[in-house]
């Protein structure tokens, strides 16, 4: 695996921790004051947003620190 490579896979999960944050920060913003069951119902599908997100961080993190294991120890 060559450089170019580490480098394509430290920026997809720069990428998509950034997704998640933005999904948290959603999330965040629908955190109002309307308490109506509505509006409760919205926010905690920002939720199922926020966790999806933060899955897809995780998975791409994974990737790169195996690449990095591969690289660096042979495994």
């Amino acid at each position: 695996m060559d450089t170019a490579e580490l480098d394509q896979l430290r920026q997809a999960y720069k990428d998509a921790v950034e997704v998640w944050i933005q999904a948290i920060r959603a999330e965040e913003n629908l955190a109002t004051e309307d308490h109506s069951v509505p509006a409760v119902d919205i926010w905690e599908h920002a939720g199922f947003d926020d966790e999806e997100a933060r899955g897809k961080a995780k998975e791409a993190r994974q990737a790169y620190e195996d690449a990095l294991r591969k690289v660096d120890f042979g495994f």
